[in-house]
């Protein structure tokens, strides 16, 4: 059976973990630990009292979120904070967060799944952040209407903003928010965006510059990273995974 150990040492590695310069309170890694045994993997987007009661009652005892529980830290262990670490300790289940990490992974990350969802191949960085790609980029030859109808095909409610292109030659990814990708779009050669959500007044910019922007839900675009990092943990130690699913609609 393998140890907790041996599933971060994997998780820190595959993932490129020391790699990311990401904001102090993502504290990527192992967020909180276990007595040291791991029969179950999760994936969750957030985490949550909810999401960790769910990940507990389903035998789940090391589990993979892309948001973790330090961003607001440090807080009193009262309330909801408290009831979030009780749960896993009570449980017995481990934590292990990855942000960045699992926004711009080459293979896992979240970006170069949407892309390649799409049926396209991420092959241009996006968004580089002390030399590492979070975003990608990658060549298009449809329609922005084609586009539109495979992106609701696959996330249901999409809110699109057309002002470019009607033919994209290329469409640059950026899971979850996509407020710090707008200035880089046109350094980069792109019109057209997909994200997860954006704030009101990126509208007028698409008008002002003629950009397409398509916000498929933060939560819905960032459930890809933590499923490919657990199904591939899963294989690698021969162990059952699940994923941990909320009705977030944001």
């Amino acid at each position: 059976m393998p140890t907790l150990q041996d599933l971060v040492a994997y998780c820190d590695n595959r993932t490129r973990r020391s790699a990311y310069k990401d904001a102090p309170g993502a504290f990527n890694g192992l967020q909180l630990a276990n007595p040291g045994r791991v029969t179950k993997i999760g994936a969750a987007v957030d985490a949550g009292v909810i999401p960790f009661q769910q990940a507990v009652a389903a035998g789940v005892d090391f589990l993979i979120v892309h948001h973790g529980m330090y961003w607001d830290m440090p807080r009193p262990l009262t309330g909801a904070v408290y009831e979030r670490v009780a749960t896993l300790i009570g449980g017995g289940c481990a934590l292990y967060s990855s942000h960045l990490p699992l926004d711009g992974h080459a293979e896992l990350g979240n970006n170069a799944l949407l892309a390649r969802q799409l049926g396209l191949a991420p092959e241009r960085p996006f968004l580089v952040r002390d030399g590492e790609a979070i975003g990608r980029i990658a060549a298009y030859t449809g329609s922005r209407a084609e586009l539109r109808a495979q992106l609701e095909r696959l996330y249901g409610r999409v809110i699109a903003i057309e002002y470019g292109s009607e033919t994209p030659a290329a469409v640059a990814f950026c899971s979850g928010s996509g407020n710090s990708a707008m200035a880089e779009l046109v350094p980069a050669g792109v019109d057209t965006l997909v994200t997860g959500e954006l704030r009101e007044e990126w509208f007028n910019t698409a008008q002002e510059q003629k950009l397409n922007l398509y916000l498929c839900g933060h939560y819905a675009t960032e459930v890809h990273g933590v499923k490919a990092l657990a199904a591939e943990l899963a294989a690698h130690f021969d162990l059952p995974w699940e994923f941990i699913a909320t009705d977030n609609p944001l």
